[in-house]
């Protein structure tokens, strides 16, 4: 019998829904009362000694487990004559068969993006001490969260492989058309079978069929319907990489996830080289579940119900199993209607002029683009500068010690000479314990001059360093065996806060928390007790007071929290239902710019510090902006912005001016550009480039666009630039 909603479950866990209802058990959506948070809770009957031996396989897997396409197991216990429980993070969102449903078949490039993602944590799960094998990847174990990021869920069936033993450890279950021909029967199980499924997976998603099943093919009783004949329209080198995965012989296959995932980022020019977090384009906004849902589409777990498809010890074998029919095909999407001939002229006609007008521009124009940043960007006086009698700018560009700008550019504006020499000591070892407690106060405003703060994994695991912008004087400032990333000043200049755990740069960090140390990398402290969802993308405000960040404490969903520092007090700024993330304060204090989805595209709006009065800033259409950064005389923010997912990000900036929204777009090439930052004065940019298309670096340029000078110089990758505020004596 389930648990009615209301009651308290092991005297923490407040049943809030009933997500869905077997045989077995059920699966619910709580509140842990302890933390505060939402849970799923995966409740097992003990129906057979079999699934209780099973069900706490799953616990124990799954509780070791660290990475950020998968869910975590923060509890696990029993109830005498009740049940066995098993808690988890909750999972919002949709799976990949709800997607493909929703959507028909999935693009090309979301399914490589998909791919490699699962490949990510199939890649972890190999590397363990005891490496596990999922044996049930399928599209309803695939998750798609609001932000877009994937995780592989619902370990029921998983083993942990033992060399080259033939175990049959974990309960023996087939889906057909995505399970390999070994699964059937007594035959040894490996990480290669994970790939077959992800294999069939990405087939599923790409054509909107199942293919043939497996142990029908290992018979010769069908044969594997080619992608392309399927739809034409996926590329020949993907069709070949799926394929290759889909293979009868496990020697045939990849031979690991990482061989498999290069050959799907490959296999697309897009998606070529890319690395970091990966994400796709995010579900449609939905309600909450309603407490009337009792399907099985349960977020962290299996889509498909509790009880395995096909659970047998010794499975029946399907000998004289015929192809799929198109009636078992997963629903297509509809066909879209054509436009008129007469439309497409139009375009076709307007596209023609626009391309003629860029032509002339660009041949007797050349520098048109720089020009116009030279008189849009702000100059640090918050005034536009004077000219001479005859029109002409009355100073020129000073170059930063050790850099030379571009003898050509001749820019209003004048950069000053740092004003203060940094003293370096020694940095101390890093405590091996953090200080339990410690009073944080406000800081005043102030600072160092000529540094950049930034996170690399030049020692094999994310971490800050602080360097000169001529590149010298690199200092290593913390030691976290979990990485720390994120990096942003203090107003003083002489604490940062940032981010861990940081495996890798990406959008958001499940499980991560906030902490401070001191610019010699001394007094590292955690600024809060770590939040079971995680806490990220910190921003200082301009006073010293206050912290603002993204944190995934309530339903999983990505919003803005206040941190004042006075009262060490925490205040949710976003909506009830805003997926809110990468805030950043504008210089007088007045107002927050951040990233959200609430309307659509993503998207950059900006709002009161206390939550009030948002207001959307961006108007790019479907492109996807994020990283806002607020120029010196808050006119202008700055932002990366793509095409898509997993496109080349480029750098613009926009304004009001006098209620007129002006975008303009760094012209600099075919070059990748992301999460640039000015300098104090408000006359440099800090970014992250590779122009190579591999090896990451910390750049600096004019604020215009002009003068791009690479300040790291490193084979592994830095990221996450923060420039150090200038120093003012008291």
């Amino acid at each position: 019998m389930a648990l009615e909603r209301g009651s308290l479950l092991y005297n923490r866990y407040r049943i809030v829904d009933i997500l869905g209802q077997g045989g077995m058990g059920a699966v619910y959506r709580a509140i842990d009362e302890n933390l505060g948070v939402e849970v799923a809770v995966k409740e097992n009957l003990f129906t057979t000694d079999e699934y209780a031996r099973q069900f706490r396989r799953e616990a124990v897997i799954l509780a070791s487990l660290r990475h950020p396409n998968l869910p975590r197991v923060t509890d696990h216990f029993v109830i005498e004559n009740q049940g066995q429980y098993l808690v988890m993070d909750y999972i919002e969102g949709e799976d990949l068969r709800q997607r493909m449903d929703r959507v028909g078949v999935i693009p090309e490039e979301e399914a490589i993006i998909i791919g490699a993602a699962i490949c990510d944590a199939l890649s972890y799960l190999d590397s363990r001490s005891q490496p596990i094998i999922h044996r049930d990847i399928k599209p309803g174990n695939v998750k798609i969260t609001p932000n877009g990021h994937i995780y592989l869920v619902d370990f029921g069936l998983a083993k942990i492989y033992e060399g080259s033993q033939a175990t049959t450890t974990g309960a023996r279950a087939m889906t057909p058309g995505y399970s390999p021909p070994e699964q059937y029967g007594t035959a040894r199980t490996d990480h290669r079978s994970d790939l077959f499924s992800l294999g069939a997976t990405l087939y599923a998603a790409l054509t909107g069929a199942i293919p043939e099943d497996a142990l029908a093919r290992a018979m010769d009783q069908v044969e594997l319907t080619t992608i392309r004949k399927r739809n034409p329209r996926i590329s020949k080198r993907l069709a070949m990489v799926l394929e290759k995965a889909l293979e009868i012989r496990p020697d045939d296959r990849y031979q690991n996830a990482e061989e498999f995932r290069q050959a799907l980022l490959n296999a697309s020019n897009t998606t070529r080289g890319l690395t970091g977090d990966y994400v796709v384009d995010p579900p449609p906004e939905v309600p909450e579940i309603s407490s009337g849902n009792n399907n099985l589409n349960t977020p962290g777990l299996s889509s498909e119900g509790i009880t395995p498809s096909i659970e047998s010890a010794t499975p029946v074998p399907i000998f004289n199993r015929p192809a799929m029919s198109d009636s078992s095909r997963i629903t297509r999407s509809r066909p879209r209607q054509k436009p008129r001939r007469n439309v497409w002229m139009v375009f076709l006609l307007l596209a023609m002029i626009i391309l003629g007008g860029a032509v002339i521009i660009y041949t007797y124009f050349p520098n048109w683009s720089t020009q116009a940043l030279a008189w849009f960007m702000p100059s640090p006086s918050n005034v536009w500068p004077a000219l001479a009698s005859d029109g002409t700018p009355t100073t020129e560009l000073q170059a930063l010690p050790g850099i030379s700008p571009t003898p050509s550019l001749n820019l209003p504006v004048d950069l000053p000479s740092p004003t203060a020499t940094i003293t370096r000591t020694p940095r101390p070892p890093t405590p091996t314990t953090v200080p339990p407690t410690r009073t944080l106060v406000p800081t005043p405003v102030g600072g160092g001059a000529g540094q950049i703060a930034f996170a690399s994994n030049r020692t094999g695991t994310n971490q800050i360093y602080l360097i000169d912008v001529d590149g010298n004087n690199l200092v290593q400032l913390t030691e976290l065996p979990e990485g720390a990333c994120q990096p942003d000043w203090s107003p003083d200049g002489l604490r940062l806060v940032f981010t861990s755990p940081c495996e890798r740069n990406q959008e958001s960090y499940p499980g991560s928390g906030l902490f401070i140390i001191n610019a010699d990398g001394s007094g590292l402290m955690p600024l809060q007790p770590p939040s079971p969802g995680g806490d990220y993308d910190p921003d200082w405000s301009p006073d010293g007071k206050k912290i603002v960040f993204t944190s995934l404490r309530s339903s999983g969903r990505p919003r803005l929290y206040m941190l004042n520092l006075e009262d060490n007090t925490i205040t949710r700024l976003s909506n009830q239902y805003s997926r809110d993330f990468q805030p950043a304060w504008s210089p007088d204090g007045t107002r927050i710019a951040f990233v959200t989805t609430q309307k659509g595209p993503t998207e950059i709006w900006t709002m009161n510090p206390d939550g009030s009065s948002q207001q959307r800033f961006s108007q790019s259409g479907v492109m996807i902006n994020t990283h806002p950064a607020w120029s010196l005389d808050g006119r202008v923010i700055l932002f990366t912005q793509m095409e898509y997912v997993g496109g080349i990000p480029h750098l613009a900036a926009a304004s009001y001016n006098e209620g007129v929204y002006t975008e303009f777009l760094f012209n600099l090439g075919p070059i990748p550009l992301q999460e640039a930052a000015y300098s104090p004065d408000g006359l440099w940019l800090s970014y992250e480039s590779w122009p190579e298309g591999s090896n990451h670096e910390i750049y600096i340029m004019v604020a215009s666009g002009a003068n791009q000078t690479r300040v790291t110089n490193h084979p592994f990758r830095d990221f996450d630039p923060a420039w150090r505020p200038i120093f003012i004596q008291p």
